[in-house]
């Protein structure tokens, strides 16, 4: 049976978005949402949720290369929560160290996701950002599908924290 996951690769301006599944174990950006004051664009996120009906829902975690968190960590644990708690999913975290990075040396995924309309284009550049945002979080879940051994970070109502 096939099961759907959302990735996320969050960000203080933009939440990148990738659609994976377990057959395969692959995943495929799917688009970037604005960050406003804190808070995702959640009609467009909910309309996402209720398309693709994920089983989980995976969020990159930002650390230091020395293990230990960062401002953007708490932010992250804070957006995972608010999943958590909309929703009612199984949420995971995973490292993101160089998720960014890789992306950009995708340049075949960059030129596709070119092609495709996008409704925040500003520049070359900000749209750039939107793809790359998108693309780290399709490198997020294909890691994550990868993983063998999973744990769960939060589960609603209930919260369980790994690490």
């Amino acid at each position: 049976m096939n099961h759907y996951f959302l990735g996320f690769d969050y960000g203080k301006k933009r939440i990148g978005i990738a659609i994976g599944q377990t057959v395969t174990a692959t995943a495929t950006p799917l688009t970037t949402l604005l960050v406003h004051q804190q808070q995702p664009e959640w009609s467009k996120l909910n309309a996402l949720i209720q398309e693709w009906q994920p089983q989980a829902l995976v969020v990159g975690t930002p650390i230091h290369a020395d293990g230990s968190e960062n401002e953007m960590t708490v932010a992250v644990h804070y957006f995972s929560e608010q999943l958590a708690q909309r929703y009612l999913l199984p949420i995971y975290l995973i490292d993101e160290r160089l998720t960014s990075v890789a992306a950009a040396e995708r340049p075949s995924l960059i030129s596709s996701m070119n092609q495709r309309k996008s409704n925040y284009r500003k520049s070359k550049k900000h749209n750039q950002s939107i793809e790359l945002d998108a693309i780290a979080a399709q490198i997020i879940l294909e890691t994550w599908l990868a993983e063998p051994n999973k744990q769960i970070f939060l589960k609603f109502p209930a919260v369980l924290k790994c690490g």
